[in-house]
């Protein structure tokens, strides 16, 4: 009976195959699907092909499927999975269910810097979209150490609520920084417009490699933080009680974010509400365990972005509506009904 209890605290290998099956399966569907429709079959051979350097039969649309959507679709689930796990740690680290990414001003940091990007053309030598990523990055590791040297001042210990009214305060501090911008960038308004509202059209494979990285590298630090993250469940006192260092796992955390949701910002633009309805949900089907909702939470954002850039992809085609505009919508009516169930629950 133990042995069965103790299986429960971590997410099986099972449970992975069938959400990796899931998640595929979806990521296929959305390649076929979009302005152009394209039968399963062909897109299919045309990704098999490619990836074995195959001649591709006549007749199948090759460049759609291979340079345009398939990548843009793996960039889409790669900044889900990167965006909800960010949340469910920073809901589990600040034991607040209205907290994540941007709830720290990361994202809000990450946004300014890319926008500054834009409007000033900043680039990088032979690398045209790398002058936004190391800016989107710089600005967030500058927001964080910005908000965790005034919750230092005002607030020694760091607490949580602490954190949680700067982080607010900062990220409406930034919007206004970044609509000044706006109104002396008339040339490039648009462009910044279309990418505060979060948009993965023209992404490539140099991107999603990017962000696989990224998610691999710092997502495996997150992951790595479960056990710590369920004794922050029980408040930061019986953290302490049972070993964990708590300011060295808050800061290592609140980096860590800091860096995976700015090469998310930098290359997706500001996309909203993914880390903070996913681990929502998946906390009613996994539990509170973070060893088993952080794992979950990927496959679920992953799937739940890649649907959303679908919608956005479709519902007006041939013309497109930035994902950030369909999460924002999405995001806004579950958290709602999530919150309004919740309450009704506890009375």
């Amino acid at each position: 009976m133990k042995k069965d209890i103790r299986t429960l605290d971590k997410f099986r290998p099972v449970e992975y195959a069938i959400c990796s099956v899931m998640t595929l399966a979806i990521l296929l569907f959305c390649v076929c699907i979009g302005s152009v429709n394209i039968p399963l079959r062909d897109t299919a051979i045309a990704i098999w092909n490619t990836i074995f350097n195959l001649p591709i039969p006549e007749g199948i649309a090759q460049p759609i499927i291979v340079a345009m959507r398939l990548p843009r679709v793996i960039c889409v689930a790669l900044v889900g999975a990167s965006l909800s796990l960010c949340g469910a740690s920073m809901q589990g680290l600040l034991r607040n269910p209205l907290a994540d990414g941007s709830t720290l001003g990361v994202s809000a940091g990450a946004s300014l810097g890319a926008v500054i990007a834009i409007a000033f053309g900043i680039t990088l030598p032979g690398l045209p979209f790398a002058g936004t990523m190391v800016m989107a990055i710089l600005f967030a590791f500058l927001s964080l150490i910005i908000i965790l040297s005034l919750a230092y001042k005002l607030d020694y210990s760091l607490s949580t609520n602490t954190i949680i009214l700067i982080g607010i305060v900062f990220s409406m501090f930034v919007a206004s920084i970044i609509s000044v911008i706006m109104t002396f960038s008339q040339d490039r308004i648009r462009t910044i417009t279309f990418w505060t509202m979060g948009s993965l059209a023209g992404s490539n494979f140099q991107n999603a490699l990017l962000l696989l990285i990224a998610l691999i590298v710092f997502g495996g630090i997150l992951l790595a933080h479960g056990r710590e993250l369920n004794a922050f469940a029980i408040g930061e006192d019986n953290a302490r009680h049972v070993g964990v260092n708590v300011k060295k796992v808050k800061l290592t955390t609140m980096i860590t974010m800091s860096v995976l949701i700015g090469v998310c910002v930098s290359i997706g633009g500001t996309i909203g509400f993914v880390g903070l309805i996913i681990p929502h949900i998946t906390r009613m089907v996994t539990g509170p365990n973070h060893k088993r909702l952080m794992p979950a939470s990927m496959f679920m954002g992953a799937i739940f972005l890649m649907l959303a850039d679908l919608i956005a992809r479709v519902i007006a085609r041939p013309l497109e509506i930035p994902i950030g505009v369909v999460t924002s919508f999405i995001g806004a009516i579950v958290f709602i009904y999530i919150f309004y169930m919740t309450r009704k629950f506890r009375k």
